[in-house]
């Protein structure tokens, strides 16, 4: 063979094989984008149905009128509403003063309240005098123990700083944000926790005392969470809702309290006066008068009923407790386990009743 002859057969195996070597290459890469495309397709595939299973699981929790729904609360256009904008009404009971009736307020009588009323708050009042917070501070404990039953319930609870014969908050305004720096900072990622800072101011004490203890508890409260429901208790144990101008924080609520047999169209009057301007929250009534007690005045009572409903306005009623008086929701002498229907009190046949109904 001459020599040019070997040259040109090295050439021509040379191009056969960079040749072979090009294809093999844009197979490999046919191969490679092939297999990308159909993992995309798959990752695409899984997410859809990932979305799928968050949308199962919400359905499932629509089903609820619970915290795992509804989660952190704010209020827009002076009412209360969910995570979703959506307008959202809680309703529960409220201990009796837990220094002498806090038994009661246990993680199975809570659940009872849950399941079988369809109960989506509690209301935990921590006395601060007659024998309350001031004068033994051993009672924040069971107030925690009773909170978080409450939120292991997925269901909303008030912690209430509960002056009374101590008329003036300011009389404790000291301890009250020692307390209330304490509780809001081991609460402070908890949608479920709102603060009651003064319950019912009364005696000669106006508006003009309160807003200023309200705004240092709030600023107090606001340095550890920014989020949660503050209510503010108003004039005339509660009922001055009139009376008051707004706070300058987005999401603080103010108290309105009455006793059917002594709280009627008068006081449902002044309330719809302000409806429209400030944010209420009844944070505790009653069936009875005034005094907790002397009769239940259901009629008058329905119509309180009916004015919250309308209202979108979250209640409380006093009280879980087995006191010989008409507005507890039990019997005297009533068990501690489960609350039964044989041990319902007037007050709490009619509570249970519109419970349910609303």
């Amino acid at each position: 063979m001459s020599k040019k002859k070997i040259i040109l057969t090295i050439i021509i195996i040379l191009v056969s094989f960079s040749l072979g070597l090009l294809l093999g290459l844009n197979l490999k890469k046919d191969n490679n984008k092939q297999l990308q495309n159909q993992n995309i397709n798959e990752e695409k595939f899984e997410n859809k149905e990932d979305d799928k299973v968050v949308e199962e699981e919400k359905e499932e929790i629509t089903k609820n009128n619970l915290v795992s729904y509804n989660g952190w609360l704010s209020v827009e256009n002076n009412t209360l509403v969910n995570s979703n904008h959506e307008k959202i009404q809680l309703k529960g009971m409220s201990t009796h003063g837990i220094q002498w009736y806090g038994d009661f307020a246990n993680y199975s009588m809570i659940q009872s309240l849950r399941d079988e009323w369809n109960s989506n708050l509690f209301r935990v009042a921590m006395y601060t005098d007659e024998g309350g917070y001031i004068q033994n501070r051993d009672l924040k404990n069971k107030l925690i123990e009773i909170v978080d039953n409450v939120i292991k319930l997925d269901m909303y609870v008030i912690i209430d700083w509960h002056i009374l014969s101590d008329n003036n908050p300011m009389m404790h305004k000291e301890e009250a944000k020692e307390f209330f720096n304490e509780i809001s900072n081991k609460y402070k990622d908890v949608p479920n926790v709102i603060y009651e800072i003064c319950n019912e101011p009364n005696g000669n004490v106006t508006w003009e005392n309160i807003k200023p203890y309200a705004e240092e508890i709030i600023s107090v409260i606001r340095n550890n969470s920014k989020k949660s429901i503050i209510v503010v208790g108003t004039p005339t144990w509660s009922q001055d809702v009139d009376k008051i101008d707004k706070i300058n924080d987005q999401n603080t609520m103010y108290a309105l309290h009455f006793y059917s047999g002594t709280h009627k169209e008068d006081l449902r009057n002044r309330a719809k006066s302000v409806i429209n301007n400030i944010p209420i929250f009844v944070t505790e009534w009653g069936v009875s008068d005034a005094s907790g007690n002397n009769g239940v005045y259901l009629d008058e009572a329905q119509k309180w009923i009916d004015f919250m409903n309308e209202n979108n306005i979250s209640w409380a009623n006093w009280s879980l407790s087995d006191k010989n008086e008409s507005s507890a929701l039990l019997l005297p002498n009533s068990s501690k386990d489960k609350i039964k229907d044989e041990n319902l009190s007037e007050s709490g046949k009619f509570v249970k009743k519109v419970m349910l109904e609303s």
